[in-house]
């Protein structure tokens, strides 16, 4: 699809569901405040691990927001997306709509690895008690597509619900799908964005044996989680999900909803380099950025700010920065770029609907987020990365880039809605 697309496609509702907050004012008002949701782990006892800490959801309970059985039938990610996807569905005010085309509303969510505590708990029941004891559920509780079926059941949404399912950029790859099904008209409405938990012992332990995790400061978890910082060594696991009402424009306009910001242009690529690595130029993410900008009909100097990928990895940062700079030439030092992972945690397929979130709001205040923990930048890290203290500054466009295990590249970027 090309920039100038007659089907415009606005943002009309908000959900989020993180470790820095359970509902779209609280988690923005700490992300403003630049509060740190990484602390030790409380779900199993990590005191065998290398890394102890994560960005869990503080204290949740699911009985508190659903029915006994169906938090006994559905795993955490299902229903973290249940939960951000009813507050968006509010916020949009569809709660109250009745769609005369049941087919013309969808759903679309991103999704890593599924239900991985179940997968743990089903192989421990298998192993220690023998396969007649493995929960009937176990299945339907663990595959990927549970949470976008869970959200049209329970929602009645009744057009498609589809799951992306590409590492840590499923999630602004589930956006990115959205928005071309809209522009393409195949719906008027989808609810888009990732959903992931996954701070299991078994996925603690996975990534520590891939020396992906942050395993120096156990002892200080609020100052792990370091996006191009010299001292970075590790990303630090969190969970949530970050979901978005996107909506056909003259459809949001007949209704009279509230528009937050534009989502204007998508852009995914594949590096073909290695499966865990980005290329260390960025290359690919280079094509992304281009596609994305290309897309929305932006130029260049008409961005104001960058939500990175910045997982806090010595391979990721730098080669991300490099893509930065290539794709910006001389400009790419007069944009705000921030990694809000410093204060969130990395929620891999969930990253990115997280992060969607942000840069919406980030247009729509007029708010560049920060990058904490950015004490001494690495030599090769020397752009604008709000260091430690968000500010107030004008955002005209956004871009949110996430950059996944398989080599992809997915970048969306935000407009401010101008009628």
């Amino acid at each position: 699809m090309q920039g100038n697309s007659p089907r415009r496609v606005v943002i009309t509702g908000i959900g989020i569901v993180s470790s820095v907050g359970t509902s779209k004012e609280t988690f923005w008002q700490n992300i403003k405040l630049e509060h740190c949701g990484i602390a030790p782990i409380t779900r199993f006892d990590a005191s065998n691990l290398p890394c102890r800490i994560a960005g869990e959801v503080k204290n949740y309970n699911g009985e508190n927001y659903f029915d006994k059985r169906l938090v006994q039938r559905t795993s955490l990610f299902t229903q973290f997306a249940m939960l951000a996807a009813e507050e968006a569905w509010k916020d949009a005010k569809l709660d109250t709509f009745v769609f005369n085309d049941v087919d013309r509303c969808g759903v679309l969510l991103g999704n890593g690895i599924g239900g991985l505590e179940v997968d743990d708990e089903s192989h421990f029941k298998l192993y220690d008690r023998g396969a007649s004891k493995i929960p009937a559920m176990t299945i339907p509780k663990m595959i990927a597509n549970e949470a976008a079926g869970n959200v049209s059941m329970m929602l009645g949404i009744r057009g498609s619900a589809h799951t992306v399912v590409t590492a840590c950029a499923s999630g602004t790859d589930a956006v990115g799908f959205a928005l071309d099904r809209i522009r393409c008209g195949r719906a008027d409405v989808m609810l888009a964005g990732g959903t992931e938990s996954t701070i299991t012992e078994y996925g603690i332990a996975g990534f520590c044996q891939l020396k992906a995790l942050s395993t120096n400061f156990n002892d200080m978890p609020h100052k792990a989680s370091r996006p191009f910082d010299k001292d970075r060594e590790g990303f630090v696991m969190s969970e949530g999900a970050g979901v978005m009402i996107l909506e056909e424009l003259e459809h949001a306009q007949r209704r009279g909803a509230m528009i937050y910001a534009e989502l204007a242009g998508y852009g995914a690529t594949a590096d073909a380099y290695h499966l865990t690595a980005p290329s260390p130029d960025g290359e690919g993410a280079v094509r992304a950025i281009r596609q994305a900008l290309n897309d929305a009909g932006l130029k260049p100097e008409d961005v104001d700010y960058i939500n990175a990928h910045g997982t806090s990895t010595p391979a990721n940062d730098p080669a991300e920065t490099a893509a930065i700079k290539t794709a910006f030439s001389g400009y790419a030092y007069k944009l705000a770029v921030s990694s809000t992972k410093g204060m969130t945690g990395h929620a891999l397929g969930a990253a990115g609907g997280i992060e969607a979130v942000i840069t919406a709001l980030a247009v729509k205040e007029d708010f560049l987020p920060a990058t904490i923990n950015l004490d001494e930048p690495d030599a090769a890290c020397d752009l604008d990365y709000v260091p430690n203290k968000g500010r107030n500054a004008p955002v005209r466009a956004a871009l949110s880039m996430s950059l996944g295990f398989g080599g992809h590249n997915s970048i969306i970027a935000v407009k401010k809605y101008v009628p």
